[in-house]
């Protein structure tokens, strides 16, 4: 049952009989198990492990999802949710992929284990066509199975004894995994915040951009452009500054990439377009979300071998031994599509895709706009950023879902910086799309009893 209180009309209460909506934190709802013998190993547990906040925050809600779905078993429910490709990969992609995997059946076209760091043609592609004028050589590139797992091996790659600082709010595996590789130190009580990293506040009141004159010097700087969840593309102007910074101090960035090919404007698609940058950032990008290979995994790591450790060690020396003995490289059938999708005709239907979501964005900032939210966003990314001002953002996710039916990510969910907001994917039908804007129009028209311009929430 959701209770709005008409004192404080920023402010819900959620009240639940037998399903709370805070979040879950590990410690507590996790059992501790024994089999049937009650026989426990003598192995202790990884103490990071026990640091770590909460759960994943994806499954989290998935698993919320399908509580609703026991609950209201008749209603649709629609995803805004998890960021999750919807529509059809392009046949030009498919049907190489298809043909490839064909010849696996045949003498001639059978392959075995290809090179970990992937196959020289689709490397010599990336150079090319993603890079183009960049100086990044295709011997810089590392193919694999998309940008998350290259976050965690770049983490094993620095270890455990180095700083970190991430933007606030950001992509969660950042934190989570550097709370797991033992950098993180303890949660602080009421922050949220982990003590050994430094939170860079990107929101409106600063242009979604860190204050650098104040932001202390850190080994490593997780940097994500266009933002998840916030959407801001960086400007040039901005990545100069992170580039000087980075210089000054020493750092490395980890610049995660993964949404370029979303950005509309003529914000940078890659940090290597910026002077100095090849001395101090490694660069992840995907092709989960600009090729709708979220199911079929390919992904990329660049980095240039003009990157050196204190020492004056190469980087990626060290980052080609990880890859070599954690990963036997991408498969070769992703590989073909990702070739595939960097022909003329690939990228033409991949780019029709692209439109197709940045569309939905559009509908969705326009549906927020209508009845007075400000919305930020679903210009370079698809996702649409919503403030909130006053309220708990897993309220606000209970709220929207008892009500419409439909799934949302809490802000809070990214960082502590994400309170107050909340995230809206615009990966989706079209059919989907336009259905959640009704729903959410008449939610907060409800909500406001047509009375007043301002929402509730």
């Amino acid at each position: 049952m959701v209770i709005l209180d008409q004192s404080f009309p920023n402010v819900i209460t959620v009240v639940i009989s037998s399903f709370s909506y805070q979040p879950r934190y590990t410690n507590c709802s996790l059992k501790i198990q024994q089999d049937e013998s009650g026989h426990c190993s003598n192995v202790p547990r990884n103490l990071n492990m026990q640091k770590l906040q909460n759960r994943y925050l994806f499954p989290e809600i998935s698993m919320r999802e399908q509580a609703h779905l026991r609950k209201y078993p008749n209603e649709k429910i629609i995803s805004l949710g998890i960021g999750d490709t919807t529509e059809p990969v392009p046949e030009v992609i498919t049907s190489r992929m298809a043909d490839f995997t064909s010849s696996l059946s045949t003498d001639k076209g059978y392959r075995g284990y290809g090179p970990e760091i992937g196959s020289k043609e689709l490397r010599k592609a990336i150079s090319k066509i993603i890079y183009g004028d960049m100086p990044i050589k295709e011997s810089e590139i590392f193919i694999s199975d998309g940008a998350q797992c290259d976050i965690s091996r770049i983490q094993l790659l620095l270890g455990g004894e180095v700083t970190t600082a991430v933007q606030d709010p950001s992509f969660p595996a950042y934190v989570d995994s550097s709370v797991i590789i033992g950098r993180a130190g303890d949660i602080e009580e009421g922050t949220g915040k982990y003590q050994n990293i430094e939170y860079m506040k990107c929101l409106p009141e600063n242009n979604f951009f860190p204050d650098l004159s104040t932001t202390p010097k850190t080994h490593v700087i997780f940097f994500c452009s266009p933002n998840n969840p916030t959407g801001h593309a960086a400007s040039y102007q901005q990545l100069e500054q992170l580039v000087h910074f980075a210089r000054k101090n020493g750092s490395i960035i980890v610049y995660d990439s993964a949404y370029s090919s979303y950005i509309t404007d003529d914000s940078p698609k890659s940090i290597f377009e910026i002077p100095g940058a090849r001395e101090v950032a490694i660069e992840v990008s995907s092709y989960s979300k600009f090729a709708g290979f979220t199911g079929i995994r390919l992904g990329w790591t660049v980095v240039p071998d003009t990157l050196l450790y204190a020492n004056g060690f190469p980087v990626i020396h060290d980052y080609d031994r990880i890859v070599c003995t954690c990963f036997n490289g991408a498969s070769r059938i992703s590989q073909e599509g990702g070739l595939a999708c960097l022909s003329p005709a690939g990228f033409e239907g991949l780019n029709s895709r692209i439109n197709y979501y940045m569309e939905n964005a559009r509908i969705l900032v326009q549906t927020f706009n209508s009845i007075g939210l400000t919305a930020y966003g679903g210009v370079n990314a698809p996702y649409v950023w919503v403030h909130f001002p006053g309220s708990s953002s897993w309220d606000v996710f209970a709220a929207i879902l008892e009500d419409t039916h439909i799934i949302t990510v809490p802000g809070c969910g990214f960082g502590p910086g994400g309170e107050e907001y909340i995230r809206f994917s615009a990966f989706g039908n079209r059919k989907s799309i336009t259905e959640a804007s009704t729903r959410l129009k008449n939610f907060f028209k409800r909500r406001n009893h047509c009375s007043s311009p301002e929402p509730c929430l």
